[in-house]
């Protein structure tokens, strides 16, 4: 990029200046002549360029109407690059012409959707092979957050239900123009194969985490019976109870992943 273009609060950018970190980020990614990558927010092309002269087929999907055409032009002659204008939530496997189990997906992410961004691409036509990811420090906190702990709750169970998940490195937010007012981390979130679950049985369990931690102080027999998802008797407590073998006197957070599919099974089969 030839032109300077200012960071658009408005958008959630922050562009990644520092060369160390764009290395890492791309070591991670890993990529090979046959791969196809999905870029999540390009920005300036830092980390793209990199990827493209990997000579793997990457698709950048970029929302700035200013950096769009920057980066459309910059990589004209690379016959392995291509970019999507448009809002990565709206994001659809017929966008690319690849299955999306073999994608590998890139982000520095917007921290304003950083969330529902991640559950976009967890979502099970769209899961990618890999997600790594550039998230703010503390979303990484959420995502690896052990039960009993403030930071565990329907991010941590919603990703690892499904996926494994690891922090690679931090980044300070010295490394980025404008330095945001947090520090980051990279992420690899690497969804299990084959899924563990049907999809219905994933909607019924991320139901649950949402339902329980939107009332994460409370009990989870009061959580049951008061909520409108499921509105259980004392009796149906006391059943699903005795079949899962968990105390329901405890609130959502101290429970793990594990044992909330088992919740979600058993309040299904109720």
């Amino acid at each position: 990029m030839h032109q300077p273009i200012r960071a658009r609060k408005s958008l959630g950018q922050n562009f990644l200046v520092d060369p160390n970190i764009q290395r890492r980020i791309v070591e991670a990614v890993d990529p090979q002549p046959d791969d196809t990558i999905v870029e999540i927010g390009p920005g300036q092309g830092a980390i793209t360029r990199h990827l493209v002269d990997s000579n793997a087929r990457v698709v950048a999907i970029e929302l700035d109407d200013r950096l769009a055409p920057l980066l459309r032009n910059e990589f004209a002659d690379r016959p392995n690059f291509s970019l999507l204008h448009k809002d990565a939530l709206t994001f659809e496997p017929s966008d690319i012409d690849t299955d999306m189990a073999r994608v590998k997906l890139v982000g520095n992410i917007p921290y304003n959707i950083t969330t529902p961004l991640i559950f976009h691409f967890l979502d099970r036509a769209l899961r990618p092979a890999s997600l790594t990811l550039m998230v703010q420090k503390e979303v990484a906190d959420r995502i690896l957050a052990t039960p009993g702990t403030k930071d565990y709750g329907a991010l941590s169970v919603g990703v690892r239900t499904i996926a494994r998940a690891e922090r690679l490195f931090n980044v300070s937010r010295g490394s980025f123009r404008p330095a945001p007012n947090v520090d980051s981390s990279i992420v690899r979130i690497t969804p299990l194969t084959p899924p563990p679950f049907a999809a219905e049985e994933e909607t019924s369990i991320r139901e649950l985490t949402r339902t329980a931690f939107s009332w994460r102080r409370k009990q989870l027999q009061k959580i049951l019976r008061a909520s409108e998802a499921y509105h259980l008797t004392p009796e149906q407590v006391s059943i699903v109870q005795q079949r899962t073998g968990i105390d329901l006197n405890l609130r959502p957070e101290a429970l793990s992943p594990e044992q909330f599919v088992l919740l979600a099974r058993a309040l299904k089969n109720l």
